[in-house]
């Protein structure tokens, strides 16, 4: 049996299993022997959980053969970025200094989707530890842009956006600290959403910036976006940045009341390269013949952001990378001689354990936190976060004409060939110049794909209200239609 999995949407695949055209079982095959046939070149996945994820597709038809009731996202294949844990499965974050670890439990989303019955193919690629814009930093391997293989597929999510945009799963998750779901959907042609900073738990995501952090789906399409984010959200005693919806939150949105801003900085020509500009112009003529109302705003702090971001995120990766010495976590391989310091074991498990990104973010952020730089660097750049929050504040402010939604591009280009950033990494953190103040101010972003594709891909961002994630996907799936 063959089947054409291009399509497969969440909701496709639904409507698939309930009118009986193929079993869970049928298409979970199918898709492993379709990532057996593609993943050799693209480089999507770093393990795949085979045994279980037939063995619970197995157990998913035998359900339906009963008639029992089925939950809302039963055999739904997903892809899952290596620094989300799933209970006793190897979680490494591309890093060797995990190369060995276990996950002792199941992060909280991963709980909530196995109660909706979805399935997991394997662990997908990424920036070791979730620091790089392009999946070159993988300790393990490059992944390749199924669009373009000579091209990147972003990063640090770019597994899980490459899996989605090759068809090995229909949809998957990622994590986004300054733009690590957004970027690679942008440059593989698929939908990234980062939700609301509290609107989805981190707890059992590896920190790599704890304030930043944000678990969303990477989907085909804006409606298979909600369906995954509906079933991931919600408050989680588990992790303490975790918020409450209250039902203002949760209200229907209708489009035709909706009004977008054009912030002025992000639209600068310099900026942007000519199909960038094209692409995002076209969407937003779409969008008006659509009837919705657009409007010039100001966002005056954006200029500080990538540098407010370099130092913020550095910093707390610091403090949290602590905790990887190569001993605790299952580092197994040379733990050291009889004569070693716990002083050298440390230095050699960790020298040869973190890779050179990962060093420069921590070499960083112990600086920026250290005495006497502290309040010149790390309290500074805190003021300066708090002035970009209260930029968008401004923007949406309904008492003072504000907008509902703003548009802006992903990236400033299209997905670049391997090696063009790697040696100079202000040219790579220039890559995420559009996604980071979503981050450093917690608003919810999602990242679209313009229409008719291009070659390269190129996506534009919506960033709506705290929690208003509703405004966003409306907008999305109004784009989708047309």
């Amino acid at each position: 049996m063959h089947m054409n999995l291009t399509n497969l949407t969440i909701k496709k695949f639904q409507e698939g299993l309930k009118n009986k055209k193929f079993s869970v079982f049928e298409i979970a095959e199918e898709y492993f022997k379709h990532i057996e046939k593609k993943d050799p070149e693209i480089n999507a996945y770093i393990s795949l959980l085979k045994e279980s994820a037939l063995k619970k597709a197995g157990e998913a038809d035998i359900k339906k053969a009963k008639g029992e009731t089925l939950a809302p996202l039963t055999g739904i294949p997903l892809a899952i970025k290596d620094n989300i844990l799933i209970e006793n499965e190897i979680t490494t974050s591309a890093s060797k200094i995990l190369e060995n670890y276990k996950a002792s439990y199941d992060a909280t989303v991963i709980k909530k989707l196995k109660n909706e019955g979805a399935i997991f193919l394997g662990k997908t690629n990424m920036d070791e530890f979730a620091m790089g814009s392009s999946t070159e930093n993988s300790a393990f391997k490059k992944t390749k842009n199924p669009r373009d293989v000579s091209r990147v597929p972003g990063g640090s999510s770019g597994g899980s956006a490459a899996a989605v945009a090759a068809d090995m799963a229909v949809a998957g998750l990622g994590s986004d600290t300054g733009g690590s779901i957004r970027q690679p959907a942008s440059f593989c042609g698929v939908v990234g959403l980062k939700p609301t900073y509290g609107a989805v738990s981190r707890y059992g995501l590896m920190a790599m910036a704890s304030s930043l952090d944000q678990i969303g789906p990477i989907t085909k399409t804006v409606e298979d976006a909600e369906i995954l984010f509906n079933a991931i959200k919600g408050f989680d005693p588990m992790d303490a940045t975790s918020q409450r919806l209250t039902t203002d939150n949760l209200q229907p949105t209708t489009t035709k009341n909706l009004t977008i801003g054009l912030p002025k900085e992000y639209f600068i020509k310099e900026g942007l390269d000519d199909q960038t500009t094209k692409a995002i112009s076209e969407a937003i003529e779409s969008l008006k013949k659509a009837g919705i109302k657009f409007k010039e705003i100001s966002l005056p702090h954006t200029k500080y952001a990538l540098s407010c971001y370099y130092i913020i995120m550095p910093a707390e990766v610091s403090a949290n990378l602590t905790r990887f010495d190569g001993i605790r976590y299952a580092r197994i391989a040379g733990r050291g001689s009889q004569t070693e310091t716990l002083k050298e074991i440390y230095f050699r498990q960790r020298g040869e354990g973190f890779g050179p990104e990962v060093k420069r973010r921590i070499i960083l952020g112990t600086f920026v936190l250290s005495s006497g730089y502290y309040d010149a660097y790390y309290a500074k750049a805190q003021k300066v976060r708090n002035l970009i929050r209260k930029d968008f504040d401004k923007a949406f402010d309904p008492s003072a004409g504000g907008v509902d939604v703003i548009l802006t591009p992903v990236s400033p280009t299209p997905a670049f060939h391997f090696g063009e950033k790697t040696d100079d990494p202000l040219k790579m953190y220039l890559s995420d110049i559009f996604t980071i103040p979503a981050n450093l101010a917690g608003l919810p972003a999602i990242s679209i794909s313009t229409r008719p594709m291009e070659n390269p891909p190129v996506g534009f961002q919506l960033i709506g209200k705290h929690f208003k994630e509703n405004d966003i996907l409306e907008i999305g799936k109004l784009y989708e239609s047309r």
